[in-house]
């Protein structure tokens, strides 16, 4: 079955100095921008606190998909969602409560999405399900951007897609989707993409999200 397919760039490998600029250059191709929250606590690496992000959400001319690389989630997560993200992505293994901070996203506006680390394993967490709006699969682990993609997760995907069936979740997949990655990626259920380096390490971002995007509908179709 054919599914829409979503590009969401991630500003992991954008100008940091020149955000809203860099997130223009996308706006008029991508579904959504990842935001990249890193807190050198739960991954080995620091991009935004909260107050850095908010501005940038406050700013966006693109939704907001905020994927929550960080420690004390359950607190944090709301606030996101509180201050205007479309999505909101946590990781099972840092949430002392996925289903209360799930409904918590939820309560405040944003879709709830649960990110597994390429370790992870599914099946545990088939049980929370109902409480998603999106199950991210990690093809790379969570820390940096520009990693290989690891070809070991596409059964991952193909078994979470089965699991979704005709539920409305989305099937995110992060980590080294390229040219190269996004077809098998599609072919296995992935219908939502993040792509950073592949985006804006090429010549002309905008046209590089929609060259995506139709390699992954053709690779369904």
């Amino acid at each position: 079955m054919a599914h829409q397919i979503r590009i969401t760039p991630s500003i992991l490998n954008a100008d940091f100095s020149n955000l809203g600029s860099e997130i223009e250059r996308v706006s008029a191709t991508s579904d959504l921008v990842h935001l990249d929250v890193m807190d050198d606590i739960f991954v080995p690496n620091f991009t935004f606190d909260f107050a850095q992000a908010s501005e940038i959400i406050s700013v966006s001319q693109l939704p907001v998909d905020a994927h929550l690389m960080v420690a004390n989630v359950d607190l944090i997560a709301p606030k996101y969602a509180e201050v205007g993200c479309a999505s909101v992505t946590i990781h099972a293994e840092a949430t002392a409560n996925i289903r209360s901070t799930l409904k918590a996203i939820r309560s405040n506006g944003a879709r709830a999405s649960l990110a597994l680390k390429p370790n992870t394993l599914l099946d545990p967490y088939l049980e929370f399900f109902d409480d998603l709006d999106m199950l991210l699969i990690m093809t790379v682990e969570p820390g940096f951007g520009g990693q290989k993609f690891m070809t070991n997760q596409l059964p991952k995907i193909a078994h979470a897609r089965k699991e979704i069936g005709a539920k409305a979740i989305w099937l995110q997949v992060d980590g080294g989707i390229s040219l190269e990655t996004i077809e098998s990626a599609a072919l296995a259920g992935a219908d939502t993409f993040v792509a950073g380096s592949a985006v804006f390490n090429s010549e002309d971002p905008a046209q590089m999200v929609t060259i995506l995007r139709e390699k992954a509908q053709l690779a369904i179709s």
